[in-house]
């Protein structure tokens, strides 16, 4: 790999270690040649996502326009002298990601703009595209050449990737409904939030667990602890979140610490020495 290469991929690995602790965990816990890869779609999903929810008193559509063409132009080209696209076109051109997936990624990016709540399709096409993708990114990573192994773990790859999302939207209901005026999950009135509304949601993004973690055990052992880290930190916030009232949900952010998250990784870890994954 050459210097510039080098440069742009850490400058994705920044990127992931700044905004997420979690996922930089998880990072660490893939085999050395699987961590730039990721960190460069994680980088990439990550500058997207500012653009529709921080870059507020500038043209927001017209800067996500024009990601969206550099992003293209990139991927064709097989360069760019941006360092996220130039990280992830490597990704992409180098792993056969598909451009259905970056499409339909910075279409649920876009629809932040336009879109403040959200029927059943559309909330169906927002976490698919917001989340779902991501996932299916990753696999096409972590599965390299075998296509046979990558469509079996298709379903699964899309249910962490939705719980993740779902997850992430009770975790943050108060910033998306307060702040930014958004509500993700279709027939639920945020004004009047109901032990009931959220017993149901929470329901779903079990289901949605529930069919990932036969996903993972499957997964490549390159990959395998990786995602596993990722999976448990999630579902120790889910329980978490479910042991919290409708109510306060509605008025703070719920968190992991970061000594939880160490204690998580390194169990994590034994059970991947004792091959119990």
């Amino acid at each position: 790999m050459n210097l510039f290469d080098e440069t742009c991929f850490e400058c994705s690995k920044l990127i992931t270690e700044k905004y997420s602790t979690s996922f930089s965990l998880g990072i660490k816990a893939f085999e050395k040649r699987l961590r730039y890869p990721v960190y460069a779609i994680y980088g990439f999903v990550r500058y997207a996502d500012e653009i529709v929810d921080t870059f507020y008193g500038h043209d927001q559509r017209q800067l996500i326009n024009d990601f969206r063409k550099e992003t293209f132009t990139a991927i064709e080209r097989g360069i760019s002298t941006n360092p996220v696209l130039q990280s992830f076109q490597q990704v992409v051109n180098q792993y056969g990601i598909e451009r259905e997936l970056i499409d339909a990624f910075l279409t649920s990016m876009k629809m932040d703009l336009d879109k403040t709540e959200y029927d059943e399709g559309g909330y169906k096409v927002y976490i698919y595209g917001s989340a779902e993708v991501v996932g299916l990114m990753c696999l096409r990573v972590f599965c390299a050449n075998d296509g046979m192994l990558y469509n079996q773990l298709i379903p699964k790859a899309r249910s962490l990737g939705s719980a993740f999302q779902k997850i992430n939207f009770l975790r943050d209901i108060k910033a998306d409904y307060e702040d930014r005026g958004r509500t993700y999950f279709p027939g639920v009135d945020f004004a009047n939030f109901t032990a009931h509304d959220k017993s149901t949601i929470e329901t779903d993004i079990k289901k949605d667990f529930d069919d990932a973690l036969a996903g993972i055990k499957q997964l490549p052992k390159a990959a395998r602890l990786g995602v596993y880290v990722a999976y448990v930190y999630y579902r120790q916030l889910f329980k978490k979140i479910r042991r919290t009232p409708a109510g306060v949900i509605m008025q703070r952010r719920i968190r992991i610490s970061n000594s939880r998250k160490l204690s998580l990784y390194l169990k994590a870890c034994l059970h991947q020495k004792l091959n119990v994954i």
